[in-house]
């Protein structure tokens, strides 16, 4: 499966002028990039589940799909897939686990996953392991989904999405175990900023084991640690119906 992978370039957080824009990213393991079909645009072509493996670059498994006309393609391994089962996208197919199909054509309480907010772009919501969404209710040419997060959102009703629960739902109680797996992985110490010197962090120095000191906690840049987010509104943010975190 040559054609479906490539080499994962590494970045280290870095940006195209090399400056560190991530903190906390340095080296890791080699590793080949899967291509992943998020768009599911092989309407009517069936296609058999030929293995379900495992990929380093996200938490959830992926399967194998040889397609009737020859194709193979990677997809996300919803929970339940099996080798041998038969997967296939359009409007007019079953809703079982692994069909991809418009969301307007979805039952009401159906569990979607690798969910499109425009129409062709391919899957950008509940893309991680043992993550789904809730099909609520049905509003015009929208459509109502309840997200992993809690948040009840607007979507519309022509993008595709996947049928069923990805799959590795106790990825999340896994651990580590030791820093050597962590650097392998591609993460780096994270240190506390009272453990610094005063001029690597604000809150550094200071005789003994002093605290922040401050009126207030920094970021390594001088900002307000705490407090109102600096994260600008997002033009969809209209879509939202019930927010994740409700404001106090």
């Amino acid at each position: 499966m040559k054609r479906l992978k490539r080499i994962k370039k590494k970045y280290s957080g870095r940006d195209t002028s090399g400056k560190v824009v991530v903190r906390h990213q340095g080296g890791q393991h080699k590793r080949f990039l899967r291509l992943i079909d998020f768009k599911r645009d092989k309407i009517g072509v069936t296609g058999k589940v030929t293995s379900v493996e495992y990929d380093p670059n996200r938490t959830v498994d992926i399967a194998l799909i040889q397609y009737s006309d020859g194709e193979k393609r990677y997809i996300l391994a919803p929970e339940g897939l099996r080798v041998g089962d038969v997967v296939v996208s359009g409007e007019t197919v079953d809703v079982q686990v692994g069909n991809a199909l418009p969301l307007h054509v979805l039952p009401v309480g159906t569990f979607v996953h690798n969910i499109e907010l425009t129409s062709g772009k391919g899957g950008q919501m509940a893309r991680s392991a043992g993550t789904a969404a809730l099909i609520q209710a049905r509003e015009g040419k929208f459509v109502h989904l309840k997200l992993p997060s809690g948040e009840i959102r607007k979507v519309y009703g022509n993008g595709y999405a996947t049928v069923g629960q990805l799959g590795n739902i106790e990825w999340k109680n896994e651990v580590i175990g030791k820093a050597g797996r962590a650097r392998h992985m591609g993460i780096r110490p994270v240190v506390r900023g009272t453990a610094q010197n005063p001029r690597s962090h604000p809150h550094g120095g200071g005789e003994g084991r002093s605290g922040v000191g401050l009126k207030y906690p920094k970021t390594y840049a001088g900002k307000k640690a705490v407090g109102k987010r600096r994260r600008p509104n997002k033009y969809s943010d209209k879509y939202i119906i019930q927010r994740r975190k409700r404001k106090k």
